[in-house]
């Protein structure tokens, strides 16, 4: 007789071990371990259906679930996974994961194809499908299509017919397979037979593809599910494959989307995208296609669409008629960035320029009429035959009718000589002097930029003071565009003195940008802003040596989603810049209308959290900039998932308490005010009042308790809170 799971744990232990992001959701953990192990018969009953081989046991002779804890534990999981805070028991029970693998697909002279498939967790050891004898029902779709290398689409032929209730017409659209039937060889090894037909006369030469989208139902006892979605090109007639779909990685969405999971998290894998998103599926109730190349330029164009711009929503109607409105969207960087998404590393990386259609070209460019020829300089287009007589790939110059010179990037354009700067010294910190700044500015090809009067801006900028737990509380600029040049460094000695007060270090920056007119094929040519990346100088004003600020977050990171991450008119480049500022005392109250008060508070902390919340906020949020410019962030949809604060942050920086020394933040447009750093920094994202209510009551005039339960280690730690 075997019992399956064994383990048992009492109530005293329940309440001392902690580390799971909910309670409750431990607490089911530990109960199912608790019935498993009283009620073992249960599996020992499956025995007889399966036998021991079907229950999954190991090549050792030993269940998966009773392996002993260098086994269970020796998955890595990180910090912002809630397995990792799990016991050796819990992971034990709950068998954490899911990786589905098509092992081979074959279509019998029936024409149903046969698909087999093995499922295992993260330790490699199989599930049972039914989640009988492991836990957590695992749930199978399954797609089937043909890849045609011509004209590079999948036709599906799981294929459904859509009617709109709203104008009662009819399209089809590519869809999973229904009504198959299941042969489970053993735990974790089955065969899937399709209640999809082939037609009689499918080319069993043309590269076929296999989609499988799972779902591991474990909600109840992990708070979370679990997915796979592989994918398997074969040819029916046993050749060899020469063409298949490989023109976005999937990996490449990941970078902002953080994973992209569509259509209720199941969806997962660009290639399975490309598979039912074809030419043949349709929204009956726009009319607009769905297809991939189509649908997945406008929704990144989003507000910036000519249809848009017109007052023409851009809609897709859904499951359940789900309305998804895609007229708000702002794309984090420019949109002619095309290898943003099309990754050169990509097998088909190169199909954007090597093969323009209509329908890719279109999509963004939406005012064309191709029956017409309106708003194309070619004129009418009834094909796609010809449109790379005029679009070659790339042609001479940038900015040309090619593919990649028609996407040129102002900003990016190899004429630009490139600005540098690089503050070398500072002299004469301390207070109540008045600094001198020594600097470099040179083009790309190392010679000096003489001109610095002609630049449109050239600014120096002290704030202070600083540290590794101070944040700045005062800037002073200087415009520096009369600065002496002596062999090659700048000196500027600024007008305004650091305050008599002033402590600490100070950090020095600069913004500096000028206009160059390039080559753009108009007779008047292209004015395009380029700027230097801001260089941070720290000085010592009262410390024996200097200190910088503490690196919160990282550029790199910003980038990958933001590409180059260009504000206040393309000279801000850099954010340990942006907290000169950006710091816990600014607001907007110079920029915002009387009418319009209170002030908007715009430390960085506060803003960027809630910029990125968006959508996710319960009260308005709305900062005036430059020229009493509103600014309201209220439908930023943030691509990725915000609970992953590394994919900002650098570790450890988000940890509370916060360091002693940083401020409080007047925010006097929510809750309450002040709030000290921690508060602020958690209601920024946390908006509701409960929230609100929360930080307030850990709240003392002379500091906060947040890291008595939030802390590294503690029972709701920052990261146990927020792992996925």
């Amino acid at each position: 007789m075997r019992i399956v799971y064994h383990a048992c744990v009492t109530d005293t232990e329940i309440s001392r071990v902690s580390g799971f992001k909910m309670e409750d959701d431990m607490l089911a953990i530990r109960r199912g371990i608790t019935l498993l192990a009283v009620f073992g018969m249960v599996s020992v009953a499956s025995a007889g259906v399966y036998g021991q081989q079907q229950l999954g046991t190991s090549h050792d002779g030993r269940h998966p679930a009773s392996r002993d804890a260098q086994m269970v534990s020796s998955h890595d999981y990180t910090k912002n996974q809630v397995e990792f805070y799990l016991t050796d028991e819990e992971k034990s029970y709950s068998r954490p994961g899911l990786s589905v693998e098509i092992v081979d697909v074959e279509i019998p002279s029936d024409r149903y194809p046969v698909v087999e498939l093995r499922f295992v967790d993260d330790m490699g050891m199989p599930l049972d499908r039914e989640g009988i004898i492991t836990p957590g029902e695992i749930g199978m779709s399954f797609v089937i299509a043909w890849y045609d290398g011509d004209l590079r689409p999948y036709t599906a032929y799981t294929t459904r017919v859509q009617t709109s209730p709203i104008t009662g017409d009819s399209e089809e659209q590519a869809s999973s397979d229904s009504g198959g039937s299941w042969q489970d060889v053993e735990i974790g090894h089955a065969f899937y037979t399709f209640g999809t037909q082939l037609p009689s006369g499918y080319d069993a030469s043309k590269t076929h593809t296999v989609y499988v989208y799972a779902t591991r139902e474990t909600e109840d006892i992990l708070g979370k599910n679990y997915y796979s979605d592989p994918t398997m090109d074969f040819r029916p007639d046993g050749g060899a494959i020469t063409e298949r779909w490989a023109s976005i990685l999937t990996q490449t969405c990941n970078n902002c989307h953080d994973p992209l999971a569509l259509h209720g998290g199941r969806r997962r894998a660009v290639q399975g995208c490309a598979m039912c998103h074809n030419p043949q599926s349709v929204d009956p109730d726009t009319g607009n296609t769905v297809d991939l190349k189509v649908m997945a330029h406008k929704i990144h164009f989003g507000a910036s669409l000519p249809s848009v711009q017109a007052g023409i929503p851009y809609q897709i109607i859904g499951f359940r008629q789900s309305v998804h409105d895609y007229s708000d969207v702002v794309h984090p960087q420019d949109v002619r960035n095309c290898w943003n998404c099309h990754s050169p590393d990509a097998e088909q990386g190169s199909n954007w320029f090597a093969f323009p259609t209509r329908a890719a070209c279109g999509s963004c460019h939406d005012d064309i009429d191709w029956e017409t020829g309106a708003n194309h300089a070619g004129g009418p287009a009834t094909n796609d035959d010809f449109c790379g007589n005029c679009h070659q790939p790339q042609g001479s110059r940038e900015f040309d009718i090619s593919v990649i010179g028609a996407h040129t990037i102002p900003t990016k354009s190899t004429q630009l000589p490139g600005l540098n700067m690089e503050i070398v010294d500072v002299t004469g910190a301390e207070p109540g002097g008045t600094p001198t700044v020594s600097f470099t500015l040179t083009n790309d090809d190392g010679s000096v930029v003489e001109d610095i009067a002609g630049l449109r801006t050239l600014t120096l900028r002290a704030a202070g003071p600083v540290g590794p737990t101070i944040d700045h509380t005062i800037d002073i600029s200087e415009d520096a565009r009369d600065a002496v040049l002596t062999d090659g460094v700048f000196t500027d000695t600024f007008a305004e003195p650091i305050p008599g007060d002033a402590t600490g270090s100070w950090g020095f920056s600069a913004d500096v940008r000028r206009s160059t007119t390039i080559d753009d094929g108009s007779s008047a040519g292209l004015d395009v802003t380029e700027g230097a990346f801001n260089p941070i100088f720290y000085a010592a004003v009262t410390d024996d040596e200097p200190m910088p600020r503490r690196e919160v977050v990282s550029m790199d990171k910003c980038n990958v989603c933001h590409d180059t991450l260009s504000l206040h008119g393309g000279q801000r480049f850099n954010v340990t810049e942006c907290v000169m500022c950006h710091r816990p005392n600014n607001s907007d109250i110079n920029r915002r209308p009387v009418e319009e008060g209170p002030p908007e508070s715009v430390d960085m902390r506060w803003l960027i959290h809630r910029i990125h919340t968006g959508a996710g906020l319960t009260n308005d949020f709305t900062v005036y900039g430059f020229g009493g410019t509103p600014h309201n962030y209220n439908k930023v949809v943030y691509p990725g998932d915000l609970r992953n604060c590394v994919s900002c942050h650098e570790s450890g920086t988000y940890s509370v308490p916060l360091p002693e020394g940083t401020q409080s933040v007047p925010t006097l447009r929510d809750w309450y005010t002040p709030m000290l750093p921690g508060a602020a920094s958690c209601l920024a994202c946390h908006s509701s009042v409960d929230a609100a209510a929360h930080a307030y009551v850990n709240t003392a005039p002379f500091g906060e308790s947040c890291g008595s339960c939030h802390g590294d280690d503690r029972t709701f730690s920052v990261d146990q809170v927020h792992a996925r």
